[in-house]
């Protein structure tokens, strides 16, 4: 392995980690949250993508271009959830339903599997070629999008959210409805979602409409490595949100290294899925290997 060339990448994956950073803060939202398994993500992601580097090519404003792209996640949301809660497609069939009806709708609105956007000819707001400018202002996004969900979760609306993916049977319960939040949860979930597109899309110069594929591997990852590592440390809410943003520039780095190593680009899905294997096994393999003592009572 070559240290200096590991270095040279440490920088790039910190970049793309901040950036996905926020995909894993909305899978947080429905994973954790919501309790609700969305596969939603690996198609809206492209979408955000696509709609953000489209629009840019017109002519539109960078910012406006992501708010675009946030849009367009939040109506991917929008369907997932009307197939779940109108339809009463199951969780898990009505993201995946979306992400394959998804396909077709960002090759409609790239026109082709890749769409190219130059940071010589457009005013891009973050681009690898600028890792150092593309780092803060990814640590920006997420700082903002933390303060922002930190005060929403602690509204009313907030707390029936939370609610909802806690208990739903109490949360009905108590007069909370919580169909209107499963959608809510997954438009703001996909809003952010489609943000991180628009970003990534950004960063690496295009849009492609395989861009999201595995991306929800990756935003679990990032959760499940920050539980694991971070989960004692930070138990405060936004503190849970920015550890997982700490578990996805983690993970592009475990990734930096393997690639030092020498495996091939080709295996990086494997090796993803194994990571997330790993790190949700930990807990399982902990407790078998070291049970924790329960105290009895003693008889006379």
């Amino acid at each position: 392995m070559n240290l200096t060339s590991l270095l040279n990448a440490l920088p790039g994956s910190v970049a793309q980690g901040v950036i996905w950073g926020v995909l894993a803060i909305g899978v947080y939202i429905t994973y954790k949250v919501l309790d609700y398994s969305d596969m939603t993500v690996d198609g809206s992601m492209a979408t955000g993508g696509a709609v953000a580097v489209i629009l840019m090519l017109r002519g539109v404003n960078p910012y406006l271009a992501l708010l675009a792209a946030m849009a367009a996640g939040m109506l991917a949301g929008l369907v997932t959830g009307l197939f779940h809660t109108v339809c009463g497609i199951p969780a898990i069939l009505s993201g995946i339903l979306t992400q394959l009806g998804l396909y077709s709708v960002n090759m409609r609105i790239l026109g082709k599997s890749n769409q190219a956007i130059s940071v010589d000819k457009f005013d891009l707001i973050v681009s690898l070629r600028y890792i150092p400018e593309a780092v803060l202002t990814g640590a920006i996004f997420c700082v903002v999008l933390i303060a922002v969900l930190y005060w929403f979760f602690g509204t009313e609306v907030g707390h029936s959210i939370r609610a909802t993916g806690a208990n739903p049977n109490m949360a009905r319960a108590q007069g909370i409805n919580t169909n209107t939040n499963k959608v809510l949860g997954l438009v703001l979930s996909n809003a952010l979602v489609g943000l991180a597109g628009g970003l990534y899309a950004q960063y690496q110069g295009s849009a492609d409409v395989n861009m999201g594929r595995g991306a929800i591997v990756i935003g679990l990852a990032a959760i499940i490595m920050s539980e694991v590592i971070f989960g004692r440390l930070f138990r405060n809410f936004a503190l849970k949100l920015l550890a997982v943003v700490f578990g996805s520039i983690l993970y592009f780095a475990i990734i930096a290294l393997v690639l030092q190593l020498g495996l091939s680009t080709t295996d990086l899905k494997l090796f993803s899925a194994l990571i997330v294997a790993l790190f949700l096994a930990m807990p399982h393999v902990k407790a078998r290997l070291f049970p924790q003592k329960t105290g009895g009572h003693k008889h006379a």
